[in-house]
C-alpha cells in the first residue's frame, strides 16, 4: 500500500514543475533559487521539487547515478579516511618528549 502523500501531485504537475526549473534556472542566481520560486507557484515544498529535479537529472543522464549511490552509503568517506590514516600515524615522540 502506498502512502497517501505519494500521489498528492499528478505526473503532469511534477513534470511541469521540473521543466520550469530547468527552463528558468538561468534567470535566477542558482538552481536552488529557481526551485524556491517555482515551488511556491506549484504548491509543493522546495525539498520535494528538488527531489523531482534530481530524479529527472538521473533519469535523463545529466547526473551520473554513481554519485547518488555513493551518497546512499552514510559514513563511507569517513571509513575510507580512517582506514587510510591508520598506518600513517606519527610516532608520539614527535609531539612530545617521551611516550
Amino acid at each position: 500500500m502506498t502512502s497517501p502523500t505519494t500521489n498528492k501531485f499528478s505526473p503532469e504537475v511534477r513534470g511541469r514543475a521540473v521543466r520550469m526549473v530547468l527552463e528558468h534556472e538561468g534567470e535566477h542566481p542558482s538552481r536552488w533559487a529557481a526551485m524556491v520560486s517555482i515551488a511556491g507557484k506549484s504548491g509543493c515544498s522546495t525539498h520535494t521539487l528538488r527531489e523531482w529535479v534530481q530524479k529527472a537529472d538521473r533519469d535523463s543522464g545529466r547526473l551520473p547515478v554513481t554519485l547518488f549511490r555513493q551518497a546512499a552509503e552514510p559514513g563511507r568517506l569517513s571509513r575510507i579516511n580512517k582506514e587510510s590514516t591508520i598506518g600513517r600515524r606519527l610516532p608520539c615522540g614527535i609531539w612530545r618528549q617521551g611516550c
